[in-house]
């Protein structure tokens, strides 16, 4: 359960090898989380995390493998993590990949899978994640999705639509978890300087995963619905998603 100050407890991460992932942890545990379960492709890339968390207080951390593209495991890991007979306060959903950039992002199978990562292998953990919440009667899910996902961008086209599709999903399930006592916070960062984005040139208003994490934070502890990072990228969206189209396709985004 979530301690006396808001600040959730045990923590399952859903794609620990990223950046804002492990940034995120590292708040957590400072804020006196004590449970983590940290999951994702090849687990020894997280295992340096595991041990700073335990170095910060953390007194259990487990490592799991977790392949996003394998979601007929999906039902059994979320089943076995649950049976674990821990409650569950935070699941955070940070696995994705970005695929090809330019021509190559038509690239049938690289197309297919930054679809099948983003959109539905997130919604294929998040479904089973969904069940086990509500049967347990508390607790929230933080889903990071992307400015990418609001208008389409030809520089971007196969990555946003995959985050497009979550984040409408994901706004449907917020709905339909009122009342549930389960909520649900979507997290929209503009571009991250991550090990994802390495070798792209960093727009106006770049971040970082340390800033992202601080964000994702202070939305749990406000009880926030959608979190943009930075601030403003709320306002720079909403005024991209209104401009015609004609002049919306000459930009070079």
């Amino acid at each position: 359960m979530n301690d006396a100050f808001g600040s959730p407890q045990s923590i399952l991460v859903l794609g620990a090898g990223s950046d804002i992932a492990a940034a995120t942890v590292r708040l957590l545990v400072r804020q006196r989380a004590r449970t983590f379960v940290l999951a994702g492709r090849k687990p020894e890339r997280f295992q340096a995390v595991a041990e700073e968390l335990r170095s910060l207080g953390a007194t259990t951390v487990e490592l799991r493998d977790l392949d996003a593209l394998d979601t007929s495991s999906h039902e059994d890991f979320v089943d076995e993590v649950f049976a674990s007979g821990e409650d569950i306060d935070l699941v955070l959903m940070a696995f994705g990949v970005h695929g090809a950039r330019g021509d190559a992002q038509l690239e049938h199978d690289g197309a297919l899978d930054v679809i099948r990562t983003n959109y539905v292998g997130a919604m294929s953990v998040l479904l089973s994640v969904t069940k086990r919440l509500v049967a347990q009667g508390h607790g929230s899910m933080v889903v990071l999705s992307s400015v990418a996902g609001e208008r389409g961008r030809k520089k971007n086209l196969v990555y946003g639509s995959s985050k497009a599709g979550l984040d409408v999903f994901c706004e449907g399930l917020a709905a339909w978890l009122r009342g549930s006592g389960v909520r649900l916070m979507v997290v929209r960062p503009g571009f991250v300087r991550t090990k994802m984005t390495a070798g792209f040139d960093a727009p106006p208003l770049a971040t970082t995963p340390e800033r992202v994490a601080a964000a994702i934070v202070d939305g749990l502890h406000r009880r926030t619905e959608v979190v943009w990072v930075p601030p403003p990228m709320r306002w720079v969206m909403s005024a991209l998603r209104h401009l015609p189209r004609s002049v919306f396709r000459r930009l070079e985004i």
